[in-house]
């Protein structure tokens, strides 16, 4: 378990930098550079994801059951990631009304992500690695939009194909991802045989 906190303490930390220390952030940029700066957090996030995924790994191998969920949190689980990978793929398609109206969708994607696993899996690597996902992104979001205000940041949005457009692109990864990868990469089949 310690090598999974590790892992999320770092993946987050550096994830939260703008949220607790921007002063110290933009110093850091005026210092480093953008590219500088920008590598040595690509580096120090790939390390806590790794992390994160090893020390997820070790839990396997001595589960501490916390609680049984039931069958039905499985079916909703299913529904919340496809309303995440929706809103995902609104972060990336430009314009669109869905990020004009939540200002971060990527962010409502990973706390809708987090709060479905929350409720599917009853282990306490489960509730550490989902729960800390699911507080550092209702801060993060807070944060974000309060950002936004004080900077008077408003999202354009663009005509209904783009919404369209990120529905057919987040549904299209779920399915991917649910019948195949998630499966492929956790050992775990949503819609299991």
């Amino acid at each position: 378990m310690l090598v999974l906190v590790l892992g999320l303490l770092l993946f987050l930390g550096l994830h939260s930098v703008r949220v607790f220390a921007d002063d110290w952030r933009t110093a850091q940029l005026a210092r480093l550079g953008e590219g500088a700066w920008k590598g040595l957090y690509s580096l120090g996030s790939l390390a806590g994801l790794a992390l994160i995924v090893w020390g997820y790994g070790l839990t396997r191998t001595a589960p501490v059951e916390l609680w049984s969920p039931p069958l039905w949190t499985r079916h909703l689980a299913a529904l919340l990631t496809l309303v995440s990978f929706v809103l995902l793929a609104a972060a990336y398609v430009p314009g669109t009304r869905i990020k004009a109206a939540i200002g971060h969708p990527m962010v409502v994607a990973t706390k809708v992500w987090a709060f479905a696993h929350l409720i599917a899996n009853g282990r306490l690597a489960d509730q550490v690695l989902f729960g800390s996902f699911l507080a550092w992104s209702v801060v993060l979001y807070a944060a974000s939009r309060r950002r936004d205000r004080a900077a008077g940041t408003r999202y354009a949005a663009g005509p209904a194909w783009r919404d369209a457009a990120a529905v057919v692109l987040g549904v299209a990864a779920w399915a991917a991802f649910a019948f195949w990868l998630h499966g492929l990469l956790f050992g775990v089949q949503p819609f299991g045989r």
